[in-house]
């Protein structure tokens, strides 16, 4: 048998802002220990017989990132297929399976989001092996989580009659309900959580897409038909993955197919899709408390207090959570955190840059961090790679003056090329073309003080790139 983990890293996290943002969400980040969620998800299926290499889902925005915690693991991808949109978990599973089927159309494909908590994985392992012997025989299978409580954030799966010993044909796929029905769910004991996981051969789940949503597979196909392979990524066809119908797995198929069978698991799950859930599946105090970082509290109780970059105190409150960031700060009622993608709307409306970025952002060279700003000026602190090199670039509102903290920079100036060590600086005039690079064997860091009528990051025009970004 032969089982392909296929993760799915779309999605923002706006319920988990301001740590969770666009351009680094939840995914990527390490919401409980060491390792990030998507690094989780890729040691989850550690032990199975018969496992392929992963291939993962992601939007081009996110690839180096990506690729970056795949390889720290010291793992390989299969492949990592870039969207240039989001447009749903349909359509990105499809395109794993036309990947995968060109290898073996029988294969079983292990489909996860890369942003869930299992914390018992030999629990999931069992119930995939459990799941596996009907995936073979046809079954497109979902795994329901056994549910604990009258959860209203869910969407609910009711079995129906029993294929085999722990397995059930589905019988509907319910919406999010209200307190009152999830109360009579979980009483029934005929419900599940829907977790989103799914075990299926590839060979049929193209058949099921092509007969529920022939567009979606006509589109993906026309889409990788236009791809490009660069080292680990998989290109698609911009104008027609654009066209591609936006739709989930549940919608597209599951709720369609006569063949959906669902798998009780029991196994610590979470889909951690807001601050409360933080709280749930994390190490409380004597007092009902999560504390991470610099916090002092006093008479807090069935609290979440974070703080990433200062001292953080509370003093009599109970159930709200606080989270601390270097540029934003949440207070909110733990029982309505949900609403917290009320404020990543009020950001976007607005224009702000909040909900996209963080202070530090990070590039596939590196990353830069947000020092100071002012009128007509910003500063940075730049950290480039060992070996790595910003693009071929200039600017047409702004000025820069690079000053050298710690390493050897390579600058290229107009037509000239030349070294800068420590305590060394340079000035780049608007509209000339300039790069800057680390040839030597340490991080390099560099003080960029940018002065100009305009000093927005769209104020870039790329000429040479190795990370292929000329477009942007």
């Amino acid at each position: 048998m032969r089982y392909a983990p296929v993760i799915l890293t779309g999605g923002a996290g706006s319920r988990l802002w301001p740590v969770s943002r666009e351009y680094y969400p939840k995914p990527l980040l390490p919401m409980f220990g060491d390792n990030t969620l998507l690094q989780e998800t890729l040691l989850r299926l550690d032990g199975l017989g018969g496992l392929t290499a992963p291939l993962l889902v992601c939007n081009e925005e996110h690839r180096f990132l990506v690729a970056e915690q795949v390889q720290s693991l010291d793992r390989t991808a299969d492949a990592i297929i870039l969207e240039p949109e989001g447009r749903n978990t349909a359509p990105a599973l499809t395109l794993a399976a036309l990947t995968l089927a060109e290898q073996d159309p029988a294969t079983l494909m292990v489909v996860m989001p890369a942003d869930h908590v299992i914390a018992d994985r030999d629990a999931f392992l069992a119930a995939v092996d459990r799941g596996s012997r009907h995936a073979e025989a046809g079954e497109l299978v979902t795994f329901g989580i056994v549910a604990d409580r009258p959860e209203t954030g869910y969407g609910y799966i009711r079995r129906g009659d029993e294929l085999a010993a722990g397995t059930h044909r589905v019988a509907e796929f319910v919406e999010k309900p209200d307190r009152a029905t999830a109360e009579g769910y979980l009483d029934s004991g005929e419900y599940y959580w829907n977790s989103g996981i799914f075990l299926m051969r590839t060979d049929r789940w193209l058949e099921e897409i092509g007969s529920h949503r022939p567009d979606i597979l006509d589109a993906c196909r026309q889409a990788l038909a236009g791809n490009g392979r660069d080292s680990d990524f998989l290109r698609l066809d911009k104008a027609a993955f654009l066209d591609c119908p936006s739709d989930s797995i549940d919608y597209a198929v599951m709720e369609k197919t006569g063949r959906a069978a669902v798998v009780p698991l029991e196994a610590g799950w979470s889909d951690v899709g807001c601050w409360s859930s933080i709280w749930d599946v994390s190490e409380r105090d004597g007092d009902g408390n999560v504390m991470r970082g610099d916090v002092l509290t006093h008479d807090v109780n069935n609290s979440l207090v974070m703080a990433e970059s200062r001292c953080v105190a509370a003093v009599g409150v109970d159930d709200v959570i606080v989270v601390e960031t270097a540029d934003a700060v949440l207070v909110t009622d733990r029982k309505r955190c949900q609403e917290v993608k009320q404020i990543v709307s009020q950001l976007k409306d607005t224009q702000r840059e909040e909900h996209r970025f963080h202070r530090r952002v990070y590039r596939p060279w590196g990353d830069y961090e947000g020092i100071d700003n002012g009128d007509r000026y910003q500063v940075k602190r730049l950290t480039v790679k060992p070996g790595a090199q910003l693009s071929l670039q200039m600017h047409h509102h702004r000025a820069e003056h690079w000053v050298v903290v710690s390493g050897t920079a390579r600058v290229t100036r107009g037509d000239e090329v030349f070294l800068l060590s420590e305590n060394e600086s340079t000035y780049i005039p608007i509209g000339v073309r300039h790069r800057l690079e680390n040839p030597g064997t340490i991080p390099l860091e560099i003080i960029e003080v940018q002065s100009g009528s305009y000093l927005g990051e769209d104020d870039i025009v790329r000429f040479e790139d190795i990370y292929d970004r000329c477009e942007s």
